[in-house]
């Protein structure tokens, strides 16, 4: 523990089996490799003693946690027992692969008291052409699935994913079918990337012929990103009525800020709390009712 945040990042795994032609993390991370469950159990442990109400699961992927300890429905028992600590009341899983998630993990996620219906889906793009030329698998009609499958479990779940514009041999077709994915997926959080060269991967390695001129990337990435903005502004807007329970973060200076269940750490906005605030400290759950909305941040009142 290097701080007292009221949650902390929890580790599942390391490494990664997948060989996406534009990552280099399985060559100077491994193979995936499973931490076992008992493992990951006593630091929860462990963690719940030090303060911490929310658990952070990481990994590479998360959703192969367990297939080199023989059973890769691991991560569907472990939730549970992980919710299930005293002292614990969030548990939050991150990266997801779109093409390994599995339906009886979606639902676990998405129902299990005291795992939060959080959604961190690693779409990359969503043209099929490209997804192919990444090693990757999916298409709008696979993705949009999912989404709905997960909304009709947990309507109000939050979902994020990250995106890479201007990916070798990208067309304006392929990047016209990956904005009208995102206007259809209505996500919360969207980090969208330009591409570049990694030294060693094998898309660094393919045709000049199919690269973008780096002046064309950047110019595809603010289109993008303006679009994102807007969706995601959108969609917080479309909170506003919902009643949500605020991890508490930060008391300062009269202002409350905390997130919601939708709300990742670091990376997915705050939610700033209004009304009867008093004696309300870091590391208190609040019930509240969404207000308004700034961008991806929102504004609750409390609920009395």
């Amino acid at each position: 523990r290097l701080d007292d945040a009221p949650w902390a990042p929890l580790k599942l795994a390391s490494g990664c089996d997948r060989r996406c032609t534009f990552c280099a993390i399985p060559q100077f991370r491994g193979s995936f490799v499973s931490r076992r469950p008992s493992d990951v159990l006593h630091e929860g442990q462990w963690l719940a003693q030090q303060g911490v109400k929310e658990l952070f699961l990481v990994s590479e992927n998360s959703t192969s946690y367990g297939k080199d300890l023989g059973d890769i429905r691991l991560l569907e028992t472990l939730l549970p027992e992980l919710a299930a600590i005293d002292g614990i009341e969030r548990v939050r899983v991150s990266y997801l692969q779109p093409a390994e998630t599995r339906p009886d993990l979606l639902k676990v996620i998405a129902t299990t008291p005291g795992v939060t219906p959080y959604f961190d889906l690693s779409f990359q793009h969503a043209s099929n052409a490209v997804l192919r030329r990444m090693k990757r698998f999916g298409d709008p009609e696979s993705f949009l699935g999912l989404l709905e499958q997960i909304r009709g479990y947990a309507p109000e779940a939050g979902v994020r994913s990250n995106v890479i514009v201007g990916f070798p041999g990208e067309t304006e077709e392929d990047l016209q079918i990956l904005t009208d994915f995102l206007v259809a997926a209505r996500m919360d959080v969207t980090g969208v990337f330009g591409y570049s060269d990694e030294e060693g991967t094998e898309a660094a390695g393919f045709d000049d012929s199919l690269k973008l001129d780096a002046d064309e990337i950047r110019a595809r990435v603010e289109h993008v990103n303006e679009l994102v903005e807007e969706l995601t502004a959108q969609r917080a807007e479309e909170r506003i009525g919902e009643q949500v329970v605020v991890l508490v973060e930060e008391v300062e200076d009269g202002e409350i800020l905390g997130r919601a269940a939708h709300q990742g750490p670091e990376v997915d906005g705050m939610t700033s709390l209004e009304g009867d605030v008093e004696g309300v400290r870091p590391g208190d759950l609040v019930s509240a009712t969404v207000i308004a909305s700034e961008g991806v941040d929102l504004v609750a009142e409390v609920n009395g």
